[in-house]
């Protein structure tokens, strides 16, 4: 049988790399894929093809590992392009994206979905992946693009305004992951668990949450979970004690719904969590600020640490992930189906958010590709929450595709946390700023004056 080819722009990212190449080879049909390797950083690189080589090595199987540092050679001839990478890095980037906003007193927690973070993280992000699929259309018109960046909304919305003929999925692991550490919660075997979410991405909800039961039925197990926050029993099992996930209890009992991605994300999605002025709510909830730079900081001394003992072991421990791509590479190779929570533009998958937008939906794969499915009108409640951070996505891509500097503010006075603490000339300094401190990590139209001035 003839084997698939996929390319990874952005594998200097070696742990997730190590992830995504593992669960590919680990799948039967799998195993005698070519993966080609691409990073602008050489030294990452030949990391990255050192761990794919001994992850095929363990796993006993043929495949190949090639290495690039040019993009559309990695690209020549690709079924499937898996995309990961952090236009600026942490630095400058993401310290520019936390440091900036401070001096004006907004906080943040991630920066990499929406608020003043996300929004400059899409302005620096999106023109990349445009240049993806610009080689894409040249070199493997046909191949599927899953892409795993940040902000993943924006940038799916992007892809699609720019390039709709590019067969694309936005992958995440928040459905997945959150169902899991809910089982945990409640102390139910995960494969026990049923649910059916949707949403936009770091913003969908579990429409249904349920526990198979001995005799085939499904029992709802929101009232347990809601019961054990109201009782003070849950949240218990958090993975991450610094981050003990109250945000999202919370929002189950004001909403009746819980949300699939963490609360250190969501707290920067509203105006209800981080103000300056009320300490307090910082510690009820355990508000984690400046969240991301630390992970980027123990990430990186952890990698320091990981990538000497790849150096010098010739085996390695190889486990499953729960990341999509090996399920969506192996369903469209081999026609086996599966299905996976994907981000796409909405073509009335979800009839109350606006159409074209980027929805997180149940997606059945197979050999006819990635076919979103149907999920209709959402509560009301959970509309208009989603809708209010649609409008920051929206001005961002509208910025994007017109290259007008002015919908950047837009994007920033509309973002819901921006504004509760922010008044509009605070927001047009604080924007025109870290346009300024980022430099030439933005595409040039960014550098253009804004037409409205503000004194």
């Amino acid at each position: 049988m003839a084997q698939p080819r996929i390319a990874f722009i952005g594998a200097g990212s070696t742990v997730f790399m190590k992830n995504i190449i593992g669960d590919v080879l680990q799948r039967p049909a799998l195993g005698g894929a070519t993966v080609a390797l691409m990073d602008v950083d050489p030294q990452r690189l030949d990391e990255s093809a050192l761990v794919a080589g001994k992850l095929a090595a363990t796993l006993g199987v043929s495949a190949k590992v090639e290495t690039y540092t040019d993009r559309r050679a990695a690209l020549e001839g690709a079924d499937f392009v898996i995309v990961a990478f952090q236009i600026g890095g942490y630095q400058p980037s993401t310290v520019i994206d936390f440091e900036v906003p401070k001096k004006y007193g907004l906080r943040q927690t991630i920066a990499d979905t929406i608020g003043v973070g996300g929004i400059m993280r899409g302005i620096r992000t999106v023109p990349h992946l445009w240049k993806v699929c610009e080689d894409m259309l040249e070199v493997c018109p046909q191949a599927i693009l899953l892409q795993y960046v940040n902000p993943m909304a924006i940038n799916t919305w992007a892809i699609a305004e720019k390039f709709p003929q590019i067969r694309q999925v936005g992958l995440c692991h928040s459905v997945q992951g959150t169902a899991c550490e809910l089982a945990r919660e409640l102390g139910i075997a995960v494969g026990n668990v049923r649910y059916r979410a949707a949403g936009i991405n770091h913003m969908a909800f579990y429409l249904t949450f349920e526990e198979k039961m001995a005799d085939g039925s499904f029992r709802d197990l929101y009232p347990d979970l809601l019961k054990g926050y109201l009782e003070g029993r849950l949240p218990k099992h958090r993975s991450m004690p610094r981050c003990p996930n109250k945000v999202r209890f919370e929002m189950l009992l004001r909403l009746g719904y819980f949300v699939t991605e963490s609360s250190e994300h969501f707290a920067e999605y509203t105006p209800w969590f981080i103000k300056r002025d009320r300490p307090d709510l910082i510690e009820k909830f355990a508000i984690p600020l400046d969240e991301y730079p630390r992970r980027c900081i123990e990430q990186i001394e952890s990698w320091k640490a990981q990538a000497e003992r790849y150096k010098t072991t010739d085996r390695m421990k190889v486990e499953a992930s729960h990341e999509y791509a090996s399920s969506i590479v192996n369903a469209v190779w081999t026609g086996e189906p599966s299905v996976i929570y994907g981000n796409v533009p909405n073509d009335g998958y979800i009839t109350s958010l606006p159409r074209g937008c980027a929805v997180e939906v149940p997606c059945l794969v197979d050999a006819n590709g990635i076919q979103p499915t149907v999920v209709g009108k959402l509560p009301p409640q959970l509309t208009a929450m989603m809708r209010s951070n649609i409008s920051v996505q929206e001005l961002t891509v509208a910025a994007l595709m017109s290259e007008n500097r002015e919908h950047i503010y837009h994007a920033a006075m509309m973002d819901p946390h921006t504004a509760a603490e922010l008044d509009l000339e605070q927001i047009w300094n604080l924007v025109d700023e870290l346009i300024a401190a980022h430099g030439g990590m933005l595409p040039e139209w960014t550098r253009a004056e804004a037409k409205r001035q503000v004194s």
